[in-house]
């Protein structure tokens, strides 16, 4: 049985530009143990306002921070 999992690209954006967490929190308003959840991809939600300041801030598209996970459930 397959299953399909969101998952945030956001480590490997926020690596490429060299912010850290509490960089990257201090310019979306996003708490820092949530930025560090995300980029574990360990958040369970991501607020569609979360999501869209994010974009914002890196200057990229939606499809630039999420990918859909096709992988076997396990």
């Amino acid at each position: 049985m397959s299953t399909y999992k969101v998952r945030l690209k956001l480590d490997e954006l926020l690596k490429e530009r060299g912010i850290g967490d509490r960089e990257f929190g201090r310019l979306t308003g996003i708490r820092r143990t949530s930025v560090g959840e995300m980029r574990a991809n360990k958040t369970l939600r991501l607020p569609l306002d979360n999501l869209a300041i994010m974009c914002e801030v890196l200057g990229v598209e939606i499809t630039d921070i999420l990918e859909l996970d096709k992988g076997e459930a396990q």
